[in-house]
């Protein structure tokens, strides 16, 4: 007896639960439009970065500002490359320097991060909880707190003007070592004991059983750091023009006045399209550690 009305009682809830996702076409309607309203508003910015690209000058100083370009050119782009062809150190220079320090720092970061998140998520050891502490701790301060014992570390470890300068730094990201370490712990210790069992090494079972399923967090992973790296001027620690990466070389024109205004445009256009693109190819891998809620046992 009781357990028939214990199962009614689940039916009665299961029920219930069912009218509340139940939505009238008027709140589904309304939800639409909110969320339509939302993406326009979130695009815009974009939408305006690529109109002001292709607008000439008489329309980035029309006022009041128009948002679509009326007449297109891509002006805007030839003056930024014959600037560039003009500055003394070749434009593929700067080019191969971002690809160094990004490509760097952001393999070197889903690395070290996923190195260090295993033993945290799926080992047992003294200090263990003091440690996962200190990681939590350490997302609460800006980069800018660390920027000068960041800058006196470098300096005394004699790796300032190089390339390491820029992508060391990057290894320590306390983000990525949390996110990593949130989405192994999700893993079922099980599947790791049936490894070993089969013979497989510590080493063999990280690179075999735990980086294949948390994917989507280190490619997340790559996509923040990629962002962060690709902002990266360089101007606190390389001091040679050689050395230094595109953005540096994109942010001194802009500072070039009016008379560079289109190609300033251009600029933003390609400082915002790298990152935007870089989004894209990986996008169903970032809804997928959104919305995945992990293995279970």
């Amino acid at each position: 007896m009781k357990k028939t009305i214990s199962e009614d009682g689940r039916k009665i809830r299961y029920r219930k639960r069912q009218k509340k996702l139940n939505r009238s076409m008027a709140g589904n309607s309304l939800l639409f439009l909110l969320m339509i309203i939302c993406g326009v508003f979130m695009a815009l910015p974009l939408v305006m970065i690529i109109n002001n690209a292709l607008k000439p000058l008489d329309e980035l100083y029309q006022f009041p500002p128009k948002i679509f370009v009326r007449n297109p050119t891509l002006e805007n782009f030839s003056d930024l490359f014959v600037l560039m062809n003009n500055s003394w150190v070749p434009f593929s220079r700067y080019i191969l320097n971002t690809i160094i320090i990004t490509g760097g720092g952001m393999v070197g970061h889903v690395i070290c991060a996923s190195l260090a998140a295993y033993p945290l998520a799926k080992h047992d050891f003294p200090g263990k909880k003091v440690l996962s502490e200190m990681v939590v701790l350490s997302m609460m301060f800006s980069w800018t707190v660390t920027q000068i014992p960041q800058y006196l570390i470098i300096s005394w470890i004699h790796i300032n003007n190089t390339y390491l300068a820029l992508i060391l730094p990057a290894f320590s990201f306390g983000m990525g070592l949390y996110l990593m370490k949130q989405f192994m712990e999700q893993i079922p210790d099980s599947l790791m004991e049936s490894a070993r069992l089969d013979g497989a090494s510590e080493w063999k079972v990280f690179w075999k059983i735990i980086m294949p399923n948390v994917k989507p967090a280190w490619l997340t992973l790559a996509i923040f750091q990629f962002q962060q790296m690709w902002g990266n001027t360089g101007s606190l620690f390389l001091r040679n023009e050689e050395l230094k990466p595109l953005q540096y070389a994109l942010q001194q024109i802009t500072a070039g006045g009016t008379a560079r205004a289109g190609a300033a445009a251009a600029v933003t256009f390609i400082i915002a399209a790298v990152p935007i693109i870089f989004f894209l190819i990986c996008q169903s891998n970032v809804l997928e550690t959104m919305t995945t809620s992990g293995m279970k046992d």
